[in-house]
């Protein structure tokens, strides 16, 4: 019987060594320890239900501002959920995904939205915060088509291609612009309706 109380009341993360588990691994085992369900650690930290589930996964790498969050909605330092050097190896994708952030945000040049869609299509899975970033994406090139439209209209009237040539000049600025901000893991893009992304 003293066994059995002692094996409900010993900690997982004494029978478990949280820091040779990966970022995953240990927000989960810490979760379970605390019976914290998915759905409520995202509401402790604003991060949806189904991000929380694709970490404890591995399938995502948590950016650091989202471990601050999970660390103090679980009551944990920062450093028990941090990576460290060669224990995370997922740690190491991360450059590669801000460059498929970047691709997306410069596939935007030319107002086209297949080009963008096919992007997210093939990555959604695999990077992180991609679809934030491809709902931004796509929301400033609907904005620019539609100025482009309005120029069309306003060459075949005036014959003017001022209009027009600006904002396309503009439209590929800014998403060169925010290429190199996401490529960079700059959240701060450039957009009239500046949108701030979860992790």
């Amino acid at each position: 019987m003293s066994c059995f109380c002692c094996w409900n009341v010993t900690p997982i993360h004494l029978i478990f060594d949280t820091k040779k588990m990966k970022t995953g691994e240990r927000i989960k085992a810490l979760r379970i320890e605390q019976g914290i369900t998915q759905e409520a650690l995202a509401e402790k930290t604003e991060v949806s239900a189904r991000t929380i589930q694709r970490i404890e996964n591995g399938e995502v790498i948590p950016r650091a501002y989202t471990l601050q969050m999970i660390a103090k909605a679980l009551e944990v330092d920062y450093s028990t959920l941090s990576p460290t050097p060669g224990n995370d190896s997922q740690a190491q994708q991360s450059p590669n995904n801000n460059a498929w952030l970047g691709l997306i945000h410069l596939s935007g040049i030319i107002p086209l939205i297949l080009p963008t869609f096919l992007l997210w299509q093939r990555k959604k899975g695999s990077v992180q915060n991609i679809t934030e970033h491809y709902r931004t994406a796509i929301s400033f090139q609907l904005i620019v088509l539609g100025v482009v439209l309005g120029g069309f209209w306003a060459y075949y009237w005036t014959g003017m291609l001022t209009p027009l040539m600006g904002t396309l000049l503009l439209g590929a600025l800014i998403s060169i612009v925010n290429a190199i901000k996401a490529t960079n893991g700059d959240k701060s893009l450039k957009f009239p309706f500046e949108k701030k992304h979860k992790d």
